[in-house]
């Protein structure tokens, strides 16, 4: 009861933002702060809660040999699913060419792209991503939110307390308090969510206007049609063949779909969707390894948005690319998309990377710019769906998803 009147409150932010940013644009625009400060109060509970998550997970509940197997089964669902997230963005913006006949004002746009530093060009190689999974310390990694360092130091941090043994239970014990906490901690922060709702979509609409989706409607249209094929072919498919209720999950994880949608910010659904999987059946341990790895390799609505950006791009301009050049640009997304974090604009970047690295004018990226907090709600919001799957998925691959528990969360919700 408590969480639905939660969701309720989001929505009802969700129209009262639209109404003020329409009617009064200037005290939309103001109402920001709201919204920089709700996602600053996420982003303080997220590494404190992941770590002591993680390392309770595993020192309690596991052992080295069972993580590998875990990670292994992980990374190869996750490479499976982005390929297909790949396809569907390519396959759609080959048949709806968004970028054909959009009248694009070159000056206009290129001065709006180096006011935005998306000038420079950014391209992640592997030994980079290898190298960046490995902090150098634990507390920059915490400073800096990168969710992949916490749980490789975490990951440690765990192993070396099972191999102690006897002596390291009491630093188990605090930590399992702590994960405690977090979990009381997250519920507290939430309750601020619908007035940093409020803020977000205010000031976006307040500063655009809604008259930017009308010249905008054709890429738009074109990325939520392909993230809703997606979601039907692959994550809807993918439940039925694990033999999970696609709709029970989705009605789980209603409140942070709706926090990822209106603040297109997945660190801002995190928390709260790390615990709602728990309580829906999957493995704590499973939980901690799956959510926060999922937030750099499985990026399912981030990487479909970046092969149709890729084609838009190159259409606005006027360059056809052929089946070969989209196959090779699709095998450098698998790479350049899992260096993608979590946090809003990264993905314009990852695209003026890849642009160049094929030649292409990143004229599109400047054109996009306009528009990426609406596009950015969607992606966002399938990348988090996509990661609460996957987690179902790994738990049922390893036996050990808790079907009682599932339906006493749906009953009870």
């Amino acid at each position: 009861m408590k969480q639905s009147k939660l969701t309720l409150l989001i929505f009802l932010s969700l129209i009262l933002g639209v109404i003020v940013g329409c009617l009064a644009p200037e005290t939309g625009v103001k109402m920001r702060p709201f919204a920089l400060i709700f996602l600053r109060m996420v982003k303080m509970i997220i590494a404190p809660l992941l770590f002591a998550t993680l390392v309770v997970g595993i020192a309690g509940h596991t052992d080295a040999k069972r993580l590998g197997k875990v990670g292994l089964k992980t990374i190869v669902y996750f490479e499976i699913v982005t390929t297909l997230a790949l396809i569907i963005g390519l396959v759609t913006a080959n048949i709806l060419k968004p970028g054909t006949g959009f009248a694009a004002d070159t000056v206009s746009y290129q001065s709006h792209l180096a006011e935005a530093g998306l000038m420079a060009t950014a391209h992640t190689s592997v030994s980079e991503l290898v190298i960046n999974i490995f902090p150098t310390s634990i507390f920059q990694a915490m400073s800096e939110g990168n969710l992949l360092q916490i749980v490789m130091f975490a990951i440690f941090f765990a192993l070396a307390i099972v191999a102690v043994g006897e002596p390291a239970k009491p630093v188990l014990k605090i930590l399992e308090s702590v994960s405690k906490i977090m979990f009381k901690f997250t519920e507290y922060v939430m309750c601020f969510a619908p007035l940093g709702i409020f803020g977000a979509i205010a000031a976006t609409v307040g500063e655009n206007g809604l008259g930017v989706l009308k010249n905008y409607a054709k890429i738009i249209g074109a990325l939520y049609l392909a993230l809703l094929i997606f979601v039907a072919l692959v994550l809807i498919i993918v439940c039925k063949i694990v033999k999970i209720s696609f709709r029970n999950l989705f009605k789980a994880i209603q409140e942070p779909a709706l926090l990822a949608f209106t603040t297109a910010s997945s660190e801002a659904a995190f928390p709260k969707a790390m615990d709602i999987m728990e309580r829906f059946g999957v493995p704590r341990d499973i939980v901690g390894f799956v959510m926060p790895t999922g937030y750099t390799f499985n990026l399912d609505g981030s990487t479909l948005y970046l092969a149709l950006a890729v084609v838009f791009s190159s259409q606005i301009v006027g360059i056809h690319l052929g089946f070969e050049q989209q196959l090779v640009i699709m095998l450098a997304l698998m790479l350049t998309s899992k260096g993608i974090a979590a946090v809003p604009r990264v993905s314009l970047i990852v695209l003026a990377g890849t642009l160049a690295s094929f030649n292409i004018p990143i004229l599109g990226v400047a054109i996009l710019l306009g528009i990426d907090q609406i596009l950015d709600m969607g992606r966002t919001t399938v990348n988090l769906i996509g990661n609460c799957v996957a987690t179902v998925v790994i738990a049922r691959w390893e036996n050990e998803f808790d079907y009682d528990k599932m339906n006493e969360f749906v009953i009870s919700n």
